[in-house]
């Protein structure tokens, strides 16, 4: 005896069947999906979330992820990939939430960051400064200007030399004058004890800093810094010309130029205070930037014979004590 036939689902109805299941598969789908690259929590409060220089989207991913900002590394990185469209990351400080989703955070990271790192190197003169400044914080022509007539010309012993070569990271929307002081703090710190040191040898400050900026612009290594203040002190002292090139290059520097051409020969240059070939002693105030090498030579110089010297081609340094010796050098090693 057998049982009832069983009957076959209709067409129809497998159709509903696996339309019900892809249905429900694609509603879990999209509801996980919404919590991998939703908002961790619903706290808006912004806060600095900071890129450093050379930091690769992995490492920024890893760091969002320990930091609460994104339920995972790969879910960011899923999210950059979609919209960063051919962007990177730009290092610097941006404002993020918590509140806001793995998208919105991608969007943020691509964007200009709100607080942008600016590396100052040594040995700059204020005018190259105020280039880089104008390019990391989108300053405008009357920006730059400002910044470089009005807010780093608040005496006579801070027009240049004390904007400490560093690496910052300045709000974008900071003013010029801000960024100057900023700067100029910078400097005093870092210059405190030499300042001290200053002091104790009875030399104002003023005039070790214009000293360090000469030895930042001759010197060819770390190594020659001391022979060259050396130099310097003994021409100082006998009261002959300094004849240091780099003043010549500070006279005729502009944007054009780069700032610091080779120089021509010194008759050709104004007679002015930054002449050191016609004008003996210091010039009115430093040419340059200098880092605490420099400073720390100009308070430490090598005691020489040395009155003249040059570099070689390969940046090595030869001194001589009389000017037919300086002639010698400049037959055996520049011609």
């Amino acid at each position: 005896m057998t049982g009832p036939a069983r009957t076959k689902p209709s067409l129809g109805r497998i159709i509903t069947y696996v339309l019900t299941g892809a249905a429900l598969f694609l509603i879990v789908f999209a509801l996980l999906y919404a919590q991998a690259f939703g908002p961790v929590s619903q706290d808006s409060e912004k806060v600095q979330f900071l890129v450093s220089p050379d930091e690769t989207v992995t490492q920024v991913a890893d760091d969002l992820e320990k930091q609460g900002f994104v339920r995972g590394a790969w879910i960011f990185q899923i999210a950059f990939l979609r919209a960063t469209d051919g962007k990177g990351i730009r290092p610097g400080g941006y404002e993020i939430s918590k509140g806001m989703d793995a998208w919105s955070i991608a969007s943020a990271l691509v964007a200009p960051p709100y607080f942008a790192w600016v590396k100052i190197p040594v040995g700059v003169r204020k005018e190259q400064i105020a280039n880089i400044l104008t390019n990391a914080l989108g300053w405008t022509d009357e920006q730059k200007k400002e910044w470089l007539t009005v807010d780093t010309n608040t005496g006579p012993n801070y027009v240049e030399g004390v904007y400490f070569p560093d690496t910052y990271l300045i709000p974008t929307d900071q003013p010029p004058a801000v960024v100057a002081q900023r700067m100029r703090d910078r400097f005093k710190e870092a210059f405190a004890p030499y300042a001290d040191e200053a002091v104790k040898q009875k030399v104002a400050w003023p005039k070790i800093l214009t000293i360090a900026s000469i030895i930042q612009r001759e010197a060819g290594s770390v190594e020659d810094m001391g022979i060259i203040s050396g130099v310097i002190q003994k021409r100082l002292a006998v009261g002959m010309p300094l004849a240091m090139d780099a003043t010549l290059q500070y006279i005729e520097g502009n944007d054009a130029n780069k700032w610091w051409p080779s120089p021509k020969a010194a008759n050709t240059y104004p007679n002015t205070p930054f002449n050191t070939y016609k004008q003996k002693g210091l010039p009115p105030h430093p040419i340059a930037n200098p880092g605490l090498a420099a400073i720390n030579a100009a308070l430490h110089p090598t005691a020489t014979n040395c009155l003249f010297y040059l570099h070689d081609p390969n940046g090595q340094i030869h001194c001589s004590t009389n000017y037919s010796g300086q002639l010698s050098n400049v037959q055996k090693y520049l011609k």
